[in-house]
């Protein structure tokens, strides 16, 4: 059966945090300009095709049934891996009693030589018939795994061959859908007065900002830019745990860096996420009469609270840096096999809880200017 050693090398690790949100964006950003693009897409198509073409979900996203095709054949993969799994006892239970039965044969053996009447020609010929009994039934339990083996392997084939025809057929599938739906697109009513309740997002949020500093602004933009980077990250741990799931369970072939990877990177999420969730009041927090405070009684509130919260995150950064510069200082890797640099990780402790001290003086600035009447109090209902 095949097998999986791959290991994520840190340099496509590292680099693939860095430029992939960086893609994801200027992705995100074309589409928006070029608004909605026609439906089914040949690059979700393709995408479909590339990560799960084994299981036929290209061919579903195109709504056909061949689909169902690729899912039979992939059953059968995890029906003969079930049977790998029983074959690959059999074969250890088989070869430790062909040892046993082999090795009792030789110590008889051996007493034969040393003197030959110590050992009845009776059990000697027991012994012998006992080990070739244990080696064909070892022989047994080996040509059954490999049978188990030449069906995973003759099926994967198939899988792969009708991956290579779907690979030159996709865009002809897909325009096929896209004529279709398009017709029937134009033969449903259209509903005039519907309305994207989402549309005025943007505005209604410029709306809710007007008034506020240069400075509030560019924090705001820059942590709310930060947030929307790190969130890209989530993809990757998407492609990454199908991998492991795939390698673990298909090719029984399970990795240690999959696992260790993905913590430490929603480790550095969470960091510099809390910036953008405090920007924003996505955290969870207990309102028990804050809601019912007015804008400026809320403002109020902010300010004397203010303290608390400047405690904890400035000590935060002090604590967060001496953290980071002592792994920095000793080039920290992990301890497991993948040896990953830690120090980079740890460096995003102080980096995230400055992102948050600032967040906060741009939250305070704001609060006082709305309670000397700086800054004009906007609610979501009046925008």
């Amino acid at each position: 059966m095949p097998a999986l050693t791959f290991v994520l090398p840190h340099w496509l690790y590292w680099s693939g945090l860095i430029v992939f949100p960086l893609v994801a964006m200027w992705l995100v950003r074309r589409q928006e300009r070029r608004g909605p693009g026609p439906r089914p897409s040949k690059f979700l198509a393709y995408l479909f095709w590339l990560c799960s073409g084994f299981l036929g979900l290209h061919r579903f996203y195109l709504r056909n049934l061949w689909g169902f095709v690729f899912v039979a054949l992939f059953v059968g993969i995890l029906y003969a891996n079930g049977h790998i799994h029983e074959e690959r006892e059999n074969v250890s239970r088989t070869r430790a009693e062909a040892l046993k039965a082999t090795t009792a044969l030789e110590r008889a053996q051996k007493r034969v030589d040393a003197d030959a009447a110590s050992v009845d020609a009776a059990e000697l010929e027991q012994l012998r018939a006992t080990a070739r009994q244990a080696k064909a039934g070892h022989d047994a339990a080996e040509g059954d795994m490999a049978y188990w083996r030449n069906v995973i392997t003759g099926t994967g084939g198939v899988i792969g061959v009708l991956l290579l025809i779907d690979a030159f057929l996709l865009p002809g599938l897909v325009r096929k859908r896209r004529a279709i739906e398009m017709g029937a697109q134009a033969a449903a009513p259209t509903d005039i007065g519907a309305v994207d309740p989402g549309s005025n997002v943007a505005a209604k949020d410029a709306a809710l900002r007007r008034g506020y500093p240069a400075a509030t602004r560019w924090i705001d933009s820059m942590n709310g830019w930060i947030g929307e980077y790190v969130s890209y990250w989530a993809i990757l741990a998407v492609f990454l745990y199908y991998y492991e799931v795939l390698a673990r369970y298909v090719l029984n072939s399970p990795t240690n860096w999959v696992h260790e990877s993905m913590f430490l990177m929603f480790g550095m999420q969470y960091a510099l996420c809390g910036a953008y969730g405090y920007r924003d009041d996505s955290h969870v927090r207990v309102d028990i009469l804050y809601t019912r405070l007015s804008p400026r009684g809320k403002a109020a509130c902010d300010v004397l609270t203010s303290v608390f919260f400047f405690i904890f995150t400035i000590t935060l950064l002090v604590t967060g840096w001496r953290f980071a510069m002592d792994s920095v200082g000793v080039g920290e890797t992990s301890f497991t096999e993948w040896g990953i640099q830690y120090w980079p990780v740890k460096l995003m402790l102080p980096i995230g809880a400055l992102l948050i001290v600032l967040q906060g003086i741009a939250r305070l600035a704001r609060d006082i200017g709305v309670l000397i009447g700086r800054i004009p109090v906007v609610t979501a209902q009046e925008v």
